[in-house]
């Protein structure tokens, strides 16, 4: 039988119907956003034995998570055979034969990251599947080549065929506390993406306090981003869950100021289908359900898949399969 959790995530990935306008930045509202780093810590910390969900309940959230996946390929050696495959993965990226013994409807991941150079390879691998492709742009990882060029490239993005732009921000400016010249960059890079939906890369291993990401968080959000998004994945330190609880209750102070939703993605790291269950526990308990979507969460990974992979097989025959079982591409 199939549980609600379960019929939920048999749907394509969407974009937000709703974009973020943004707002004229608020110097007063980013100055009082405060991080009680010890609170956060202690809170974080008791995440991952707070909840727990067994049997076909873990199967539908491990289906879910699947859901929210942006499978990303950012290396050096990348291939257009090698996205090719990528992209094969994101249409069906569970076993035709789990999902019917788990009686469910074939399901996608959200979307698909590459670098700027694959966004057409992939676009036209993913045709008409309405599994959208995420670039990631702006000088990424660094975010430190010529301004003129970050636009360019933004631009470049959005006519190859990239729904989805993830924009790396200059950490220069949260760490001298420049907020109004975070907020203008952002905002360029905001309108340079027209259409395309905007995630903003803080790179929080790198910004040097809780506090900082938080007001970083606020800043990106007021110039029109959709989603903020913890890291690069080049970082030394990529997402956390005291990271992701700042970011999380910044987006619920926006929403409840200005009645609209910012989505989430953390990225890096996180590569076990446990890790998976907790950030959406996370999200749940702090955002509400309606979070639990790929319009508003996202999580940056490859691995994570084929480990969840292997988790449902278990559920379904008991066993766990060999890793290779499982290739991403």
């Amino acid at each position: 039988m199939q549980t609600k959790e379960m019929q939920s995530t048999a749907h394509l990935p969407q974009l937000a119907e709703t974009r973020n306008p943004g707002m004229a930045l608020d110097m007063d509202w980013v100055r009082a956003a405060q991080a009680n780093t010890s609170a956060i810590e202690r809170r974080a910390a008791t995440l991952p034995g707070r909840r727990s969900v067994k049997k076909d309940y873990q199967a539908a959230w491990l289906l879910k998570a699947i859901t929210c996946i942006d499978l990303t390929t950012l290396a050096g050696d990348d291939t257009a055979e090698r996205v090719r495959r990528l992209c094969a993965k994101a249409r069906q990226p569970v076993a035709p034969a789990l999902l019917e013994a788990m009686d469910m409807d074939p399901i996608t991941v959200g979307a698909v990251c590459v670098y700027h150079d694959m966004v057409e390879t992939a676009a036209e691998a993913l045709h008409g599947t309405g599994i959208p492709v995420a670039a990631v742009s702006t000088g990424f990882p660094a975010g430190l080549s010529p301004f003129h060029l970050r636009l360019a490239e933004i631009g470049e993005s959005v006519k190859a065929g990239a729904a989805e732009i993830d924009i790396v921000i200059s950490r220069r400016h949260v760490l001298s506390g420049d907020w109004q010249a975070l907020y203008d960059e952002m905002r360029a890079f905001r309108e340079a993406c027209g259409d395309a939906h905007v995630k903003a890369i803080l790179a929080t291993g790198e910004l040097g306090s809780l506090r900082n990401v938080a007001r970083a968080s606020l800043v990106c959000m007021m110039a029109g981003t959709d989603f903020i998004k913890t890291s690069t994945g080049k970082e030394s330190v990529n997402a956390t869950l005291p990271v992701s609880l700042v970011m999380i209750r910044a987006i619920r102070d926006y929403q409840t100021r200005t009645g609209i939703k910012v989505g989430y993605k953390p990225a890096g790291g996180i590569s076990k289908a446990k890790d998976a269950l907790v950030y959406l526990s996370l999200i749940k308990e702090e955002l509400g359900d309606d979070w639990l979507d790929p319009h508003l969460f996202r999580f940056g990974a490859s691995s994570l898949l084929g480990d969840i992979e292997r988790q449902l097989e278990h559920h379904v025959s008991g066993a766990y399969s060999a890793g290779y079982r499982h290739a991403m591409g």
